[in-house]
């Protein structure tokens, strides 16, 4: 366990699908701050690079120190594909999550946080942590297998209240089967996914130690929860704040909507420090802490640092493409840059802060332009069909397939499919066979100043390194 002299001011946000790439963690983790790394949709990743060859080897280099040679060789002999995929070749599909799972599906996300934990680990001796979506609940028992198989020192868990995350990681790190109970619509028995850490593995088990655990979370009332029980208790909390990127909890009591369509937050859903300082555990304020000055108010009002996302979403090795990375930068430099709270974008009902940039999602003509379909389906959610049976089902999919399995048309209005968008951000989005690219869709935090300062500062561009060097080092007259 890390003591409380040895945690770090700074945690690096773990955004997107592989924005928080291990290459970005490490660079953080090599200052002695937490880099963190993305686990959302990471079998899909690590699928997608060795299909393009995985050209630095870097994969496969994991894959060699996987416990289980075996079951590494598997994953290489399904997905990779030494001199890449031939122009127009659409990815191999991974297999797509659901209760009852299969050994292919269960190997394949192990592996993959496995290698992308192990990779952020590398020549440093400081700590990492991985990022997951409660949301995305049946992807959670493999995943969090993987990373601790690799290690990994702290697991973060938001977009949702995690109170089985703890027992999990305990079960997981001695051994034991480890599960987490999945919400069915319509259902009122028990479902739950799980893991086997002795059956999925053909090799007898390492010794495993268990990461600490930070839930996300926006409220003390929340906190307060979490905290008075053993099973549900996390070793500190993130406080994410409405300016945060990514998904957001909704406003507290009924929702409203300003002119622009953005959901109106209030008194209500600022958070009582007080409160939780008198749980006494740590815990990070995070959306709108990326300035020295923001940091050293968090610090005085008692935090154990902040969480910041944006300055490292925007770093040289983030998982960002250049492309999309240079077109916020310059945008950032002309001050044309917006990014709104959409309440409707996201398929898991949660407000969603979008990068408003021509030629992605959040332009009008090409959300309309796209063909809904659902084939990567992270964000689908059970259902219990009239005779009993699960189905599955995405407010982003065809709108006639989402009204046949039982959802309601408003639910449908203005969403976006999240999952191939996302990919798209860090250049693994799918090329469909008539020859359609997925378009973006970038998420960054409201905050965009301490983002600005930078790209004055830094006109070429800034690493991890000169960001938390900011962080921690303001000069005279920084805000």
């Amino acid at each position: 366990m890390v003591s409380v002299a040895q945690l770090p001011t700074i945690i690096q946000g773990g955004m997107g699908v592989g924005v928080s790439s291990w290459q970005l963690a490490q660079a953080v983790s090599r200052t002695g701050q937490l880099g963190v790394v993305s686990g959302t949709a990471l079998d899909v990743v690590i699928a997608r690079r060795l299909q393009d060859g995985d050209p630095e080897g870097d994969v496969r280099r994991a894959l060699l120190h996987f416990p289980d040679p075996a079951l590494a060789g598997r994953i290489l002999d399904r997905y990779f594909q030494p001199e890449g995929r031939t122009a127009g070749q659409p990815y191999r599909p991974v297999p797509k999550l659901t209760l009852r799972q299969g050994s292919a599906g269960q190997e394949l996300s192990v592996v993959a946080n496995f290698a992308e934990v192990w990779l952020a680990k590398q020549g440093h001796h400081g700590v990492v942590g991985i990022n997951y979506l409660e949301k995305v609940q049946m992807a959670t028992p493999a995943a969090a297998f993987g990373a601790i198989l690799a290690g990994v020192d702290f697991v973060l868990v938001g977009a949702g209240v995690p109170r089985e995350f703890p027992k999990l990681l305990t079960d997981l790190a001695a051994g034991r089967v480890g599960g987490v109970s999945v919400d069915v619509h319509g259902s009122d028995a028990e479902h739950r996914v799980e893991v086997d850490p002795s059956d999925l593995l053909g090799v007898p088990l390492p010794s495993l130690r268990r990461p600490q655990f930070l839930a996300i979370i926006s409220a003390a009332v929340l906190a307060s929860y979490l905290a008075r029980d053993e099973a549900t208790r996390p070793d500190g909390f993130v406080i994410e704040g409405p300016l945060a990127g990514g998904h957001n909890a909704p406003p507290r009591g009924k929702p409203v909507l300003d002119e622009d369509n953005q959901p109106v937050y209030g008194p209500r859903d600022d958070v009582d420090l007080t409160k939780l300082i008198a749980l006494g555990l740590p815990f990070w304020l995070a959306g709108s802490y990326g300035t020295p000055a923001r940091v050293k108010e968090a610090v005085a009002s008692g935090a154990a640092g902040v969480q910041v996302g944006t300055l490292f979403a925007l770093t040289e090795e983030s998982g960002l493409s250049p492309d999309l990375r240079k077109q916020l930068t310059d945008e950032l430099t002309t001050e044309t840059l917006s990014v709104r709270t959409d309440a409707s974008a996201s398929p898991t009902g949660f407000p969603f802060k979008v990068a408003q940039l021509p030629a992605t999602l959040s332009d009008d003509a090409m959300y309309d332009d796209r063909t809904r379909l659902c084939d990567l389906s992270y964000l689908r959610t059970p259902y219990q069909t009239e005779n009993g049976d699960i189905g599955y089902r995405c407010p982003s999919e065809p709108v006639h397939m989402y009204l046949r399995k039982g959802g309601a048309i408003e639910d449908t209005v203005g969403r976006k499919c999240l999952c191939n968008a996302l990919t798209a951000n860090i250049g693994l989005g799918q090329t469909r066979r008539d020859g359609y690219d997925e378009p973006a869709l970038v998420t960054l935090g409201a905050d965009l100043d301490g983002a600005r300062t930078l790209t004055t500062r830094h006109p070429d561009g800034w690493d991890a390194a000169d960001a938390v060097t900011w962080l921690l080092g303001p000069r005279a007259g920084d805000k």
